[in-house]
């Protein structure tokens, strides 16, 4: 006999995935699972929902009406399921979080034991990659993403701010020298992080200076760009929160401080098309927290 409400979140999950092998490697079952299981579903409604066209699975007009109210009922089903569950269990289930994985590693995975702790039936997929990945298609709650949002279907919420600063070591700039205005970084050994626009400008009062670092060595990892500048190979512009422990010691120093860069904010992002688990969101106020304190 088909389980309705287990059908009904398989729905939800094929037609935000695109595909029933795509649903099928998020929900980690066999595709031919899936396929049976919408096909039962139609049948039990006596309705077409999905259309397969060379896109991938379309839903039908009766369908999209279905997903909508589905989507809703299901958010309102684990609503209930947590308010009814006593303070001291918590979430459950499986929270999936994508995020840069220097930002992670320094600043989220260091204080996930205390939010597990707090949640002892909740299971925490974290995706690290410093690229944009399609969260639907990765079947991912929450993503931790820096900077411009590009996708403008996505729900997101900005959790915090850090200033963006010129950094090397103090070895480095013991043995090349302090710059103290834009236009003398262009003596200096730059490290370029690939993914970021390597086009800078500064500002100090009403003046602009316009800076395109160049430099030998292009990174295309947040991680390989930190353990380069920490081995005092150059300089690089990037957000305080990168080199918090070592700014704080004094290993790596801001430089060109009288000029000013644009801040970076850190968003969480939730997936466009639906509303944001309970999961997601606790799990976003959790890192909310950790950046103020």
């Amino acid at each position: 006999m088909m389980d309705r409400f287990q059908a009904m979140q398989m729905y939800v999950q094929v037609v935000d995935a695109g595909s029933f092998s795509a649903a099928a490697r998020i929900l980690n079952i066999g595709q031919p699972a899936v396929s049976k299981t919408i096909a039962q579903l139609e049948k039990h409604l006596d309705v077409r929902l999905l259309l397969r066209t060379t896109h991938g699975l379309t839903p039908t007009e009766a369908g999209l009406r279905f997903y909508e109210r589905v989507r809703i009922a299901l958010q309102q089903a684990e609503e209930a399921e947590i308010a009814a569950r006593s303070a001291d269990k918590g979430l459950s289930g499986i929270l999936r979080v994508a995020a840069a994985p220097t930002f992670a590693r320094l600043h989220v995975i260091p204080f996930l034991p205390h939010f597990m702790q707090q949640h002892p039936e909740l299971q925490v997929d974290i995706r690290l990659d410093d690229r944009p990945i399609d969260l639907i298609a990765e079947g991912i709650d929450i993503c931790l993403r820096m900077g411009n949002l590009q996708d403008s279907g996505a729900v997101a919420r900005k959790l915090a701010t850090s200033r963006r600063s010129v950094l090397a070591t103090a070895d480095y700039l013991s043995r090349f020298g302090y710059p103290t205005h834009p236009r003398e970084l262009s003596q200096h050994e730059a490290l370029v992080f690939s993914q970021v626009n390597d086009s800078w400008h500064f500002r100090r009062g009403d003046e602009v200076e316009n800076v395109v670092l160049r430099g030998r060595l292009h990174l295309s990892a947040a991680e390989g760009v930190r353990a380069a500048v920490l081995a005092s190979m150059g300089i690089t512009i990037a957000s305080d929160w990168m080199f918090s422990q070592e700014i704080a010691t004094g290993e790596v120093e801001r430089v060109v401080n009288e000029w000013t860069l644009p801040d970076i904010d850190l968003w969480a992002v939730f997936p466009g098309g639906r509303m944001a688990t309970a999961k997601a969101r606790q799990f976003s106020t959790f890192v909310e927290a950790l950046l103020q304190a």
